[in-house]
C-alpha cells in the first residue's frame, strides 16, 4: 500500500468509530512506519481512540510517549495532543508523563506550545486539581509570541475556572484586561470567557 492510499484508509478509519477499538493495534503499530506523515496520523487517532477507550491504549502508550523527544516538531505536537486526549479518557495511563509535558509549554515551535494547551485543557477536563500549582505556567502563554497560542490559552483557564474557580481568581484581572486592550477579537472573547466560568463579573 502506497503512503497516500494508507493515509486514505486511516482517514476513513477516524470516520468508523465502531471499528476503533478493535483497530488499535493495527494502528499502532504504524508508530514505526517510515513515512513522518503516517506516523503522525497515527498518534492523532490513537489519541481519539485513546479517548474512548483508554485501556485499551494502555500499552502502547510508552511509545506514543517516545515521540515527545522527536526533534520533528509535528511528532512532539502529536504525541502530546494524544496524551492529553488520552488522559482525558483516563489521567491514571498518562500520569507518569503529566510532569513532563510542561516543558513544552516553551517549545520553540508554536504549533507545539499550542499543543501543550491543548492537551492541558483535556486532561484538567476531569482531572482539574493537578494544575492548582501550575497556573503561572499558562499566565506566561497568555503573552506568548505567536497569536495563535494566545488565542488558545484563555482557554486553559476557561476550562479550570468552570471546575476549579479559586485557581483563576488571581487571574481575573489580568484576563479582564486583555479583553479590553487585545486587538485580536478571539482573545478578547476567550478572556470574557475565562472570567465568565469562574463566575467573576
Amino acid at each position: 500500500m502506497t503512503e497516500t492510499e494508507l493515509y486514505k484508509e486511516l482517514g476513513a478509519l477516524t470516520k468508523d468509530k465502531d471499528r476503533w477499538q478493535e483497530s488499535i493495534p493495527y494502528v499502532s503499530s504504524l508508530l514505526t512506519h517510515d513515512s513522518v506523515k503516517i506516523q503522525a496520523k497515527a498518534l492523532w487517532l490513537l489519541g481519539e481512540m485513546g479517548l474512548s477507550y483508554p485501556q485499551f491504549v494502555q500499552d502502547v502508550v510508552p511509545t506514543i510517549a517516545s515521540f515527545l523527544d522527536s526533534p520533528e516538531p509535528l511528532m512532539r505536537e502529536r504525541a502530546v495532543n494524544a496524551i492529553g486526549r488520552i488522559g482525558r479518557g483516563d489521567y491514571s495511563i498518562i500520569e507518569p508523563y503529566w510532569a513532563g509535558l510542561f516543558r513544552f509549554a516553551s517549545d520553540e515551535e508554536p504549533k507545539v506550545r499550542l499543543a501543550f494547551i491543548w492537551a492541558s485543557e483535556n486532561i484538567a477536563t476531569n482531572t482539574p486539581d493537578i494544575y492548582k500549582d501550575h497556573m503561572p505556567v499558562f499566565e506566561k502563554l497568555l503573552h506568548d509570541a505567536d497569536e495563535k497560542v494566545r488565542m488558545e490559552a484563555p482557554e486553559i483557564f476557561r476550562v479550570l475556572g468552570k471546575h476549579r474557580p479559586d485557581f483563576v481568581r488571581p487571574y481575573v484581572e489580568q484576563l479582564r484586561q486583555i479583553s479590553d486592550t487585545d486587538e485580536n477579537r478571539v482573545i478578547r472573547i476567550h478572556c470574557l470567557g475565562a472570567i465568565k466560568a469562574t463566575g467573576a463579573k
